[in-house]
């Protein structure tokens, strides 16, 4: 593994990471301006440096890493306007890409998961990414009911 490999694998675990925090901050209502900063910089630091790996023409991580940006750009303006359903939901799906990439990469790269799913297009990679998507739809549902996270 290359030092820029390492470097953007290091990140993304740290961004996604605080990105567990930040959610678990929506869901207690306790701010975590750190956890915040640290999430956002970590998951757009990790979307950028995926554009950095050799270009082979659009690729479904070039798609993701597009989307991402721009989901967390609509983050960064949420949080400056203090639209704080726009920046609940807006971080949780930035966490769901991030962990979708690590769901697919996890297929792709631990010889056991490789084992289950060698093109990464088998049911089992389709079964973690829906769960993954119910899982965080249900935290940002819940997060919003509970209007507990306040910007102010």
């Amino acid at each position: 593994m290359s030092t820029f490999t390492l470097f953007h694998v290091v990140i993304s675990l740290v961004g996604i990471g605080a990105g567990l925090i930040v959610i678990f901050g929506f869901l207690s209502g306790m701010k975590l301006p750190y956890s915040n900063a640290l999430f956002l910089v970590m998951t757009i630091a990790t979307s950028v440096t995926g554009f950095f790996f050799p270009y082979h023409g659009i690729t479904p991580g070039i798609v993701v890493g597009i989307v991402s940006l721009v989901i967390l750009a609509l983050a960064v303006l949420a949080l400056s306007k203090r639209w704080t359903k726009t920046y609940i939901v807006s971080c949780i799906a930035a966490e769901f890409f991030n962990v979708m990439v690590l769901i697919v990469q996890s297929f792709q790269k631990i010889p056991a998961l490789h084992a289950l799913a060698p093109t990464g297009k088998e049911p089992i990679v389709a079964v973690c990414q829906g769960a993954e998507l119910v899982v965080f739809a249900v935290l940002a549902w819940i997060a919003i009911r509970k209007k507990a996270y306040l910007l102010r």
